[in-house]
């Protein structure tokens, strides 16, 4: 994760509204927001290399593990000697967010990230998980940060002051997230139509969804810029899943070398990640 995300993060006493935010508002309703994203992983995808995930192959377990909910959406298989063996991929579960957090986490990133023709969604790049696995570790602990008070309301570039930390920011932006869905649809977040959630978070985007504790817009930003990350950082991380983000943009990933196609012109790589490299020796 970045050190710039601290500027996303504010606490509402403490962070006025953001103004840039209505820059981006209009990337719910429209295709101009997948370009926008499209854009922006531009940036986030050189920031970021990275592994592959193994690919499904059906299996006679797989209907079986099909009826534990707890078992992950992207479960990689492959076979051995004949007999189909599935693979299960572990590293699909939570570590920090419960499973109501999840859905909702999950449903908000689809409608920021959304799958089309363009190639897949927040979902099926497993950006959730990876949001989820930030929030347990460093990123949601702040544990690079100055978190001493006293908490002044800076300049931009200075970033985030305050005493929450992210993993508490996610915390009660989910929950109001959901609570802003109940008053205004009698339905939580993750049970709302397609347009309902695009409007929900658009609310929280335009800060017309007032909050007592934290700032909407503020929260709004983080958890795009989280999805972003999630989509373009190396499959280490739990997102971008089979590098489905990186092929989506043309990235090649994590290359050792450019010698063999630098005198070429322009040729288009297949992705490589550190997982890559770890098999290949």
């Amino acid at each position: 994760m970045t050190q710039t995300d601290q500027e996303n993060l504010s606490e509402q006493s403490l962070d006025p509204v953001d103004t840039e935010s209505s820059d981006s508002a209009e990337t719910i309703h429209s295709n101009s927001r997948r370009k926008f994203l499209k854009t922006t992983g531009y940036t986030i995808g050189t920031l970021v290399i990275g592994g592959a995930l193994g690919s499904l192959i059906g299996c006679g377990k797989k209907e079986e593990t099909s009826n534990n909910n707890n078992a992950p959406a992207n479960t990689p298989s492959t076979s051995t000697g004949g007999a189909a063996e599935e693979v299960r991929n572990y590293n699909r579960a939570l570590m920090f967010l419960t499973q109501e957090q999840f859905r909702i986490v999950e449903s908000a990133t689809e409608r920021i990230f959304p799958e089309d023709d363009n190639g897949p969604g927040a979902k099926s790049l497993g950006i959730a998980f990876f949001i989820d696995h930030q929030l347990a570790g460093d990123y949601g602990f702040n544990s690079r940060d100055y978190m001493s008070p006293p908490f002044y309301s800076g300049e931009k570039e200075q970033g985030y002051q305050g005493r929450l930390k992210r993993r508490e920011i996610y915390e009660i932006g989910l929950r109001e997230l959901d609570n802003y869905s109940n008053t205004k649809y009698q339905k939580g977040f993750a049970s709302l139509a397609e347009e309902e959630m695009d409007a929900v978070l658009k609310d929280f985007e335009s800060d017309t969804a007032k909050l007592t504790t934290i700032s909407a817009s503020s929260f709004f930003k983080t958890l795009r810029s989280s999805t972003l990350e999630g989509a373009y950082s190396d499959p280490l991380y739990g997102g971008n899943i089979n590098m489905g983000g990186w092929r989506m943009r043309g990235y090649p990933g994590n290359q050792m070398s450019y010698a063999a196609v630098i005198d070429k012109g322009f040729s288009k790589l297949e992705p490589s990640s550190l997982q890559d490299h770890l098999t290949a020796h």
